[in-house]
């Protein structure tokens, strides 16, 4: 069978048929955005706006790269992409250059021509991918770079915002552990892939990265919140300011120090501005201190948000209780609490009043076990206020309800 002849080439201009397979690779390569929600994202561009370096933890082929390319067009930065494992460490120290001179004036450390680049245009996106492949020489080069923000004798300009991918020792070729310093100078994301997502993705829309919206006139009160918060966590868990993990592959991630806080405090800060979700600024202040400090301060900040239990007494017909189910069942275990730590009549009696405006303005359930310890706090000469009528019904169907279900849970014990 004879082979099919070949085109002649065109002397004047590419050969048609890779011209049209550019224009199929055009099509498949054209792509939209739209504003839909994302907490991952949305946790980086936060991160990225916040000036804080963030590193990407996530399997190959996860989308890492795609995510941080469709950031910088966004954004409008110019993207420059720096594979840190295949580099030297005078790429990021820079490399010495005999001067004139150079007893009096030293030898100069030139930059790479990447950085700058990065100068040249006053802004941009660096992004230091492969950073668990890179050797442990190079990751102390890049101590500098990604801190403060200088390679060898060149600073890069405050517009430059850093952001940095890595895969897991298990997933990595040749991977190393991150060291310690190194790992401790970044916000650590854990980046996974959204079924809806990447079908989308696939069918030609992607997520749009947009940067928080914060808004101007709450900035004071977030910067006073944040450090209020942080301070006040550090002080009862002064444990927390500093600790290193024993375990060395921890020590590649994040874990609380007195630079970790500081950047904790500013994603706080700039979440509270932007009035993020809980979830992602759970994700942002656990990437900072680590996921068992990151979770007490967020705890904290649960209980720095709800009521004072006394305004909530003095004034139960207008008691404002957390929309969230858990912190407004807090709120009224802590009316209930403050009225047994003080337990007079009037006192007792606001607290039915309390749980009367939880019941019209919330979940009746939530109402069920606080009013069962109030009703216990009784003093044989204290009168049953009217209020608790309009709870009885409540609590007596929940019993009744709990009962069914021992019921039904002794019927399948006997059954088995």
């Amino acid at each position: 069978m004879s082979s099919p002849a070949l085109l002649p080439a065109d002397a004047s201009g590419p050969d048609p048929r890779l011209a049209l397979a550019d224009d199929l690779l055009t099509l498949l390569r054209t792509t939209t955005t739209e504003t839909r929600p994302d907490e991952q994202l949305e946790a980086l561009t936060l991160a990225v706006a916040a000036d804080l370096p963030v590193l990407l933890w996530g399997e190959p082929g996860i989308g890492k790269t795609a995510a941080l390319t469709q950031l910088a067009a966004s954004l409008d930065l110019p993207l420059t992409t720096v594979i840190a494992s295949v580099h030297e460490p005078t790429d990021f120290s820079g490399l010495p250059v005999l001067g004139d001179d150079p007893a009096t004036r030293g030898v100069p450390m030139a930059p790479p021509q990447w950085a700058v680049d990065l100068v040249r245009a006053g802004r941009g996106l660096l992004f230091l991918d492969e950073l668990s492949t890179a050797t442990p020489a190079v990751q102390a080069a890049l101590l500098r770079v990604v801190l403060e923000r200088k390679v060898g004798a060149l600073r890069l300009p405050p517009a430059v915002r850093i952001v940095a991918a890595a895969n897991p020792r298990a997933s990595a070729a040749d991977g190393w552990e991150l060291s310690p310093p190194l790992a401790n100078r970044f916000v650590h994301l854990y980046w996974v892939h959204d079924q809806d997502t990447v079908v989308r993705g696939l069918g030609g829309v992607w997520p749009r990265a947009e940067l928080p919206r914060l808004a101007p006139e709450r900035l004071p009160d977030a910067v006073a919140y944040a450090r209020r918060a942080v301070c006040g966590f550090l002080r009862a868990r002064s444990a927390l300011i500093h600790r290193l993990p024993s375990a060395e592959a921890r020590r590649g991630g994040a874990w609380p120090s007195p630079r970790s806080w500081e950047a904790a405090l500013a994603l706080l800060a700039f979440g509270t501005a932007a009035s993020v979700s809980r979830e992602v600024l759970a994700l942002l202040i656990r990437g900072a201190v680590g996921d068992g400090p990151g979770l007490e301060l967020l705890a904290h900040l649960d209980r720095m948000d709800l009521p004072d239990p006394e305004a909530l007494l003095a004034d139960p017909a207008s008691a404002e209780l957390p929309e969230r189910g858990d912190l407004r069942q807090a709120a009224l275990e802590a009316v209930v609490a403050a009225v047994g730590a003080r337990p007079r009549r009037e006192r007792w009696e606001a607290g039915w009043r309390v749980l009367v405006r939880a019941l019209e303005t919330g979940p009746a359930d939530l109402v069920v076990a606080p009013a069962a310890v109030l009703a216990s706090l009784r003093r044989d000469d204290w009168e049953v206020p009217e209020s608790v009528e309009r709870l009885a019904g409540v609590v007596a169907l929940a019993r009744r309800a709990d009962r069914s279900v021992l019921r039904a849970a002794e019927s399948a014990g006997a059954g088995r």
